[in-house]
């Protein structure tokens, strides 16, 4: 399951991205998601891990039927306050996800596999349940945000000393031994933490610059093998019934 946010992580949440900065690094980290994802109306999309609906809402006005997941029923709360009907939302862990194989067109992860206990799992779920694509958004162990993230967790609580941050190898390593040789494509955003503005979006969003290692958001896009959940069947022997001659039958005589 691993960790669940409670009630105050949940309001810290939703007040860090109400900040003007952090909605600058958000808008990247989202266009991120979306050049990967690149969904199309009408497709199911699965958010696993879904907090508070902060990378459901961009999905909103795009004609898509959304579902969310997460083990937080606080973090549930306030993404049904927002989205009232507009997004099927369920409480549940990643790596038992409460879905039929190839549920969905489309799943991903917004910040959300580095507080699973089995990120492995969970990926293999997300790829039973979506046919096409998968995409992971992680937080990045060698870009310099995140190890100074890392490095306040050990004085200051906060959500980060729950964290486990990957590197773009580690990521790979899951899906190569979990998937085999399936089609990956990867790319970073926010090299630039500090920075904002058109110029510093501008640098952002070059083709180049985004496959830095030291982007503080990797985005990976996978395509699955189908997978499919096997089930132990009964199997139920009807035994023949043996054949008892009738008795008190006539036979015939030879002469």
């Amino acid at each position: 399951m691993g960790y669940s946010f409670d009630f105050q992580d949940a309001e810290f949440y939703d007040a860090w991205f109400s900040q003007a900065k952090n909605r600058y690094c958000l808008e990247l980290e989202i266009n991120l998601l979306m050049s990967l994802l690149a969904p199309e109306k009408g497709q199911r999309i699965l958010d696993i891990g879904c907090g508070t609906g902060v990378s459901l809402e961009p999905f909103l006005d795009k004609g898509l039927n959304l579902t969310g997941i997460d083990a937080s029923v606080y973090m549930l709360d306030l993404a049904s306050k927002k989205f009232a009907n507009k997004v099927d939302l369920h409480r549940g862990g990643a790596e038992d996800l409460p879905f039929d194989d190839n549920s969905f067109d489309a799943a991903f992860f917004f910040t959300s596999l580095e507080f699973m206990d089995r990120p492995a799992k969970a990926i293999e779920e997300a790829c039973r349940v979506a046919k096409d694509r998968v995409v992971i958004c992680a937080l990045n162990r060698y870009a310099p945000l995140n190890m100074a993230r890392r490095f306040k967790s050990f004085f200051v609580p906060g959500i980060y000393a729950h964290a486990n941050f990957f590197s773009i190898w580690e990521l790979k390593q899951f899906l190569f031994g979990m998937l085999g040789n399936v089609p990956v494509k990867w790319k970073t955003t926010l090299q630039f933490p500090f920075a904002s503005g058109p110029t510093a979006a501008l640098i952002e969003n070059n083709k180049i610059i985004q496959k830095s290692i030291f982007g503080t958001l990797i985005g990976m896009k996978i395509r699955p093998v189908p997978k499919f959940r096997t089930r132990a069947l009964t199997l139920k022997i009807r035994e023949r019934k043996a054949y008892n001659p009738a008795t008190g039958l006539a036979t015939r005589m030879r002469s």
